[in-house]
Formats: C-alpha cells, sequence, structure tokens
C-alpha cells in the first residue's frame, strides 16, 4: 500500500490561526479548556457554513425535479441501527501504545520497513499525514537505538513500502518503533472500538432505554422512503436529500474539522430500478458533484478520485469512488460516491416487516429499488474551502510601500459577505448618509458589511482577509458628480467606477451566477 501524501502543517497553522483571530471557528468549551473532537461556529464561520449548505439545497434539490428533501430526527428506534448493522459493526480499529499511552485508529497508522545497508532490521510506525522528514527521523532513531548510527539508510525503501498497520503480522508488530514510542514492539494488537455515542430515552435508566445519537444521516432516509413513496408523488428515479447533524465517538478526532466527534452531513439517497444501468449513473453523479465543488471555489486540479477496489467494497456494494481533495494534511477522503445495490431497504424491510417495493409505472412492475449515495461532509467542505481560498501576497499600502496581506479568495457564492460598504470620511456626514443609504439597499438581497473606522486601506485590508469579495467606496465623487461608486476586486484590488444600478447587476451576476 502507498502511503498518503505528505501534510503541509504550517497552512493549516495558518489557517486554524485564522479561523480563531476572526471569528470563524472556536474550541468549543474553550473556557474550560476546551473538549477533544468539538468545535463551534463563530460569526463569519456560521455565514460560511450556512452558504454552503444552502448552495448544495438549491442545486441538488431545488433544481432538479427528481430529488426532495427530508429532516429526520436526530435519535431514532434503536432498532433501526440494529437493521441497518451499526449496533454490531459500527466500530473501528484501534492500537494502543503501551510506553506513550497513547491511542491511534489503526487503518490510519503506516508501518515502514528500515533496511539498513541491505538489511530490515525492524520498522517504524507513523500516523496518516506525517511528512517524509518525520518518518526519516523515526527511522535513525530506531538505527541509533541498534548502535548502527553508521550504516546507510535506505529512503527509498522507507518511504515508498509502507503497510496499513491493520495488514501486519504480529512478528512485524513486535519489531516496530510507535509513531511516540522511544522502543519497539510497544504498539497493541488491533481491536474494535465502537463508534456510537449512546444515550438514555425516558424514565427509566436500564438496557430497555438504550438509544443511539445517530452515526450518519442515511438511515433516517431509507426508514422515511415509504412515507415519501405514499406522500411525495415521486417516481424511479428519485432521491432523497437530508443536511444533518451526525455523531461518532472518533479514537483520535484530528486535523482540526476534518475528523470530529460532532459534524454535519449533506446526503442524497438516490433510488433507481435494479435494471438500470448503475455504471453511467454512477459516472454521471461524479461529475455532478466535482462540478458543485468548482462551483463553490475549489480548483479542478486540486480534486482527484479513488476507486475503491473490488476487494475491498462491502459485501453488498457494487462500487464506491471517493474523490479525493488536496487537504492540508494530505489528500484525503471529500466526497464519497457510492452504489449500494438494495441492501438497506432490504434490511429494513426484513426487520420491520413493512414492504419496501415501489410500484414502476414504466416497467409496470414491483420491486424494490436500488441506491446511489453521494454523501458529503459541511464541515470538510468547509475546510476545503478555506484550504482553497487562504492565500498570502504583497500589495502596496496608502503610502505606496509593498505589504503583505492575508487574503481568503472564497467564490462570491460561499463568502460570509458579499459586499462591503465604505464612507471615505466618518466625519462627512454626506458620505456617511450616502454610503448607508446603499448598505441598507443591498442588505435587503444580500448579508454585507458596513465599516467606516480606519483609513481605507486598512478597511480593504480586513475585508480581504475574512474573504469578501468586493468593496465599494462611497466618495467626493459620488455625491458632487456623477453618482457613481468605486468598486474594488478582492483578489486583483483593481477599481472601477460604476453606477448603483450597474453595481447591483454586476453582484447580482457574480453571486448569483
Amino acid at each position: 500500500m502507498t502511503a498518503p501524501s505528505a501534510s503541509n502543517d504550517s497552512l493549516m497553522e495558518d489557517i486554524v490561526g485564522l479561523c480563531k483571530r476572526r471569528g470563524f471557528i472556536f474550541p468549543s468549551s474553550e473556557i474550560y479548556g476546551g473538549y477533544n473532537g468539538f468545535y463551534d461556529y463563530g460569526p463569519l464561520g456560521v455565514e460560511l457554513r450556512n452558504n454552503i449548505k444552502q448552495a448544495w439545497w438549491r442545486d441538488f434539490v431545488q433544481c432538479r425535479d427528481d430529488i426532495v428533501g427530508l429532516d429526520s430526527s436526530i435519535i431514532m428506534h434503536p432498532k433501526i441501527w440494529k437493521a441497518s448493522g451499526h449496533v454490531d459493526g459500527f466500530s473501528d480499529p484501534m492500537v494502543d501504545c503501551k510506553e506513550s499511552r497513547k491511542r491511534y485508529r489503526a487503518d490510519q497508522v503506516f508501518c515502514a520497513p528500515v533496511v539498513l545497508d541491505s538489511e530490515t532490521v525492524g520498522y517504524v510506525a507513523y500516523v496518516e499525514g506525517a511528512d517524509e522528514a518525520s518518518i526519516v527521523k523515526q527511522a535513525k532513531k530506531l538505527r541509533d537505538s541498534l548502535d548502527r548510527k553508521q550504516s546507510k539508510l535506505d529512503e527509498q525503501q522507507l518511504l515508498g513500502n509502507a503497510t496499513e498497520f491493520t495488514e501486519v503480522s504480529d512478528l512485524i508488530r513486535e519489531q516496530t518503533l510507535g509513531p511516540d514510542a522511544s522502543k519497539v514492539g510497544t504498539l497493541t494488537a488491533p481491536r474494535e472500538f465502537k463508534l456510537m455515542f449512546e444515550t438514555k430515552v425516558g424514565p427509566l435508566a436500564d438496557d430497555s432505554a438504550v438509544a443511539y445519537l445517530r452515526p450518519e444521516t442515511a438511515q433516517g432516509i431509507f426508514a422515511n422512503y415509504k412515507n415519501v413513496v405514499d406522500t411525495g408523488r415521486v417516481k424511479i428515479p428519485f432521491g432523497i436529500a437530508q443536511i444533518g447533524k451526525a455523531f461518532r465517538n472518533e479514537i483520535t478526532p484530528r486535523n482540526f474539522i476534518f475528523r470530529s466527534r460532532e459534524f454535519e452531513q449533506m446526503e442524497i439517497e438516490y433510488f433507481i430500478s435494479p435494471e438500470a444501468d448503475w455504471k453511467t449513473l454512477h459516472r454521471e453523479w461524479l461529475d455532478q458533484c466535482i462540478d458543485w465543488l468548482v462551483s463553490i471555489g475549489l480548483p479542478r486540479e486540486s480534486i482527484t478520485e479513488d476507486v475503491h477496489p473490488q476487494e475491498k467494497l462491502a459485501f453488498y456494494s457494487q462500487a464506491t469512488t471517493d474523490l479525493m481533495f488536496h487537504f492540508p494534511h494530505g489528500e484525503q477522503e471529500l466526497w464519497g460516491i457510492a452504489c449500494r445495490s438494495d441492501y438497506d431497504l432490504k434490511q429494513h424491510q426484513e426487520h420491520s416487516g413493512k414492504s419496501m417495493e415501489i410500484f414502476d409505472e414504466a416497467s409496470k412492475s414491483k420491486y424494490v429499488p436500488h441506491v446511489i449515495e453521494p454523501s458529503l461532509g459541511v464541515d470538510r467542505t468547509l475546510l476545503a474551502v478555506l484550504a482553497a481560498a487562504y492565500c498570502e501576497d504583497e500589495v502596496p499600502n496608502d503610502k505606496g510601500q509593498t505589504e503583505k496581506r492575508t487574503l481568503l479568495k472564497f467564490s462570491p457564492r460561499v463568502a460570509p459577505y458579499k459586499a462591503a460598504i465604505f464612507p471615505l470620511l466618518k466625519n462627512k456626514p454626506e458620505l456617511v448618509e450616502r454610503a448607508d443609504a446603499l448598505y441598507k439597499k443591498l442588505q435587503r438581497r444580500w448579508n454585507v458589511f458596513y465599516d467606516a473606522s480606519g483609513a481605507i486601506g486598512r478597511r480593504y485590508r480586513r475585508q480581504d482577509e475574512i474573504g469578501t469579495p468586493f468593496g465599494i467606496t462611497i466618495d467626493f465623487d459620488t455625491i458632487e458628480k456623477d453618482g457613481t461608486v468605486t468598486l474594488r476586486d478582492r483578489d486583483t484590488c483593481e477599481q472601477r467606477r460604476m453606477s448603483e444600478a450597474e453595481l447591483i447587476d454586476f453582484l447580482e451576476e457574480q453571486i448569483e451566477g
């Protein structure tokens, strides 16, 4: 197995710092020291998050005739999770280090051979996303512990032959130096760790009251499938979409909001005939998902496809392809598009005793439909948008001197603020009055920002850093001449004048497309 791509720790640190500094994302419960795996979204973060969700809902539900929406409850009957297989089988492989007392997900730990002078002398383990320098450093630590400092380390073997820790033998495990260990053999054999959060429903606290916070939104769709069929006047092929919270007791939540214990999903279950050309439909869904990611600002070249090999698929799955993105911590899954056959509906049909068949007018037959499932995380998408947008460059300041600036090149479609309105001077009532009137006019259609404090260049920089695409300045030409305003582009810093009518037309085209 090839190890995942290396991380860019400095970029992630810059993004995390900006998110905290400018009110995008805060560690949850920070006044009590934080709570690992949970995050809170601040004023700008909640706007960005909502814009992403609204764009997805608009494109995949409201602008399509074959998909309808649903909002199912977070806590559902525990029999749903028994039928879906989550109660018995929803777990991750866990491995502990007996020396450091740290815990890792075994499928995110990789084991690489340490070859000295053409002889394999042991192995080092590292966590997914580790950079090459840290892997080499770990290997040299093992080499030095063997009193072979003069031996030549084969870095090609080290970096090119990694194996997932779940696949290594006990013999190799006993010869492996853990990610945070100083001696070999401290990693335990992988064992299963249940991921569902349990809770109690009702006045009793015994086993009959056990329920679960949903680990995914998909089962709420399957459980309501018959309700939608009976009331929604839908016909094959059709889809049911849902945006909602899910909870997983992750072993090692990490990489900021990429892997957390509370997250939000945007999922579609698209129901098709068992006789449909599912391969063509699967490809169409992949293309539509890629196009949508590009439409919200992700570079096409940063999106790749990872096709799951047949031997890695679940027994009921016909195909699964993950859309991968180059996150700061390496190339990772962003959007999974799976062909799940009729497994889920038949499981619920068997356990509930209710028929999940649909009558197909086209073929005049009844059957349990198959499913294509595009599943996307809101938080991962937001992190991808932040990573793609983060930029540093140099621009001239008010004095003509070059200075460094940080900016977020958000697509206008998802930017928290679509535009910022500035009176050139805050001590000139006529400028302030005109700027305020334009602000209130634009505010009726879009989320815009008003700022009258500080030099105009500083105001531009503040908006650049939070990703506001356009700055609109009311100056003396506005009130004394032709009524035009100055429009500044965030990315290029270019400015041009236009009337209010032209401005509104321009913003409408840029924001709403």
